[in-house]
């Protein structure tokens, strides 16, 4: 597999390392040494079962402890084949450092974040595509649509155990949002396409272009045996305004790709950000960081309403991001065929959805206007499975697609899913979880067929 594609820029931009510094900065051999020491080995391990892959975290710390670190990151690597990735994308705070004993002590968690990403680092600094990949074992041949964490766990699953894998992205480069919409101090592009070269080292092929139009849904079955449905999601939902078509207005995973993938890219001196995900939080932060001098966030409900982690909103607030609530958007006002500012009405929260959180509603008499440089939109992502549950006549459940919990099977028992198109856009590490799921229960089906 090329690591660039033509046309295609050297990942990260130059640029991008100095206006975008590592958050958690990778620990030295002394200080990993000193901080798995820390760690208890606990028999019972939370931290473990915090983690959506089960990686076997007292064992891979206490191998960094002995200096072990290739059998360390063995570890990692049978739990997890995107360790990586998802030691600097995973909300540790919420996972394993969340379930860490030490909290019951009033103590500092193992950092076990950035104790895997010592590990993981050493191994790919390391790491050479010198040994053939295993031999292909078994005569099924298993496809995985898309090519984002799901499909790539899953893929290396099967590929390990001696099936013959394909991945179609029709992206330039594979890895899903790992590559194109985690903010870049959080995971650089260049370290999904490590583990994305460790696949195809290992023998997974990969293939671009777009299943249903350059291969159609009859040329996938008869050419693949069990088909592995890692779509993702779509664009990001609209705010259904006037003006939002307009240059000027870039939705928030459009802007994440386009700063890490397009050198020289200007945010202008002031930009709104329309939101409160955490996708939003790294849409704001990364417009701070690409030279905006005031960058502000509107919400249309308040803090403790907004669905952003505790820890994520913090740090906006160190970046310097200016938080607005019970504020939403009317329109966008266009001069001169750009967006110049953004028209706001004041809410204010009445009873609660079936969410449980409250709804806002209007203020009357409340507008105000906001001038701006460039609208960053962070809704939500639309849903994608609708052609697939048409097509191939899989179960969908409010837009995603139903499975067997455990196994990731649909109703179509030629197709498995997992990732976001299954659990509506949750965590990369979560990702890993199901297409290892799927590439197990699929192993049995094949074995059993």
């Amino acid at each position: 597999m090329e690591r660039n594609p033509p046309n295609f820029p050297e990942l990260p931009l130059p640029e991008n390392l100095e206006r975008f510094p590592d958050l958690h900065p990778s620990l030295d051999a002394r200080s990993a040494v000193t901080e798995a020491n820390r760690c208890l080995s606990c028999f019972d391990a939370p931290c473990t079962a915090a983690c959506p892959t089960h990686i076997d975290v007292p064992r891979f710390i206490k191998k960094i402890a002995s200096g072990n670190l290739p059998g360390s990151a063995r570890s990692i690597l049978e739990a997890n084949v995107l360790g990586l990735s998802c030691s600097r994308a995973c909300p540790v705070e919420v996972l394993c450092e969340g379930a860490c004993v030490m909290h019951r002590y009033n103590k500092k968690p193992i950092e076990i974040g950035r104790l895997q990403r010592y590990a993981m680092e050493d191994f790919f600094a390391n790491w050479q595509a010198s040994s053939p990949p295993p031999p292909v074992s078994h005569p099924q041949k298993v496809a995985c649509v898309g090519g984002g964490p799901a499909s790539l766990a899953c893929a290396a699953e099967l590929r390990r155990a001696g099936y013959a894998v394909t991945v179609f992205d029709n992206r330039p480069l594979p890895g899903g949002l790992a590559t194109y919409g985690v903010a870049e101090y959080k995971l650089r592009s260049s370290d999904s396409q490590r583990e994305v070269e460790r696949l195809a080292s290992l023998g997974v092929e990969f293939r671009q272009g777009e299943v249903g139009s350059d291969l159609s849904l009859e040329q996938l079955e008869s050419e693949f045996t069990l088909v592995f449905l890692g779509l993702g999601l779509g664009a990001m939902q609209r705010l259904g305004i006037p003006g939002e078509q307009t240059p000027g207005v870039l939705d928030a995973l459009t802007f994440i790709a386009r700063y890490k993938t397009h050198p020289g890219f200007s945010v202008g001196r002031r930009v709104v950000v329309i939101g409160g995900g955490n996708t939003a939080i790294d849409a704001a932060n990364a417009a701070r960081r690409l030279g905006a001098e005031e960058v502000l966030l509107f919400y249309r409900r308040t803090e403790s309403q907004m669905p952003a982690f505790p820890f994520e909103f913090e740090h906006s607030l160190v970046e310097g991001v200016k938080f607005h609530w019970l504020a939403q958007p009317l329109e966008i006002m266009v001069q001169n065929g750009r967006a110049a500012a953004v028209r706001f009405l004041r809410t204010r929260l009445a009873g609660p959805d079936t969410g449980g959180r409250r709804q806002p509603e209007a203020v009357a008499g409340s507008e105000f206007e906001v001038p701006c440089d460039l609208v960053i939109p962070a809704l939500g992502q639309a849903r994608l499975a609708e052609q697939w549950g048409q097509a191939r006549g899989l179960r969908l459940e409010g837009g995603l697609i139903a499975v067997e919990r455990g196994s990731g099977r649909t109703s179509n028992p030629r197709y498995y899913a997992g990732g976001d198109c299954v659990n509506g856009g949750r965590e990369v590490v979560d990702a890993v979880a199901d297409g290892k799921r799927a590439a197990l229960a699929m192993k049995e089906a094949m074995n059993h067929g």
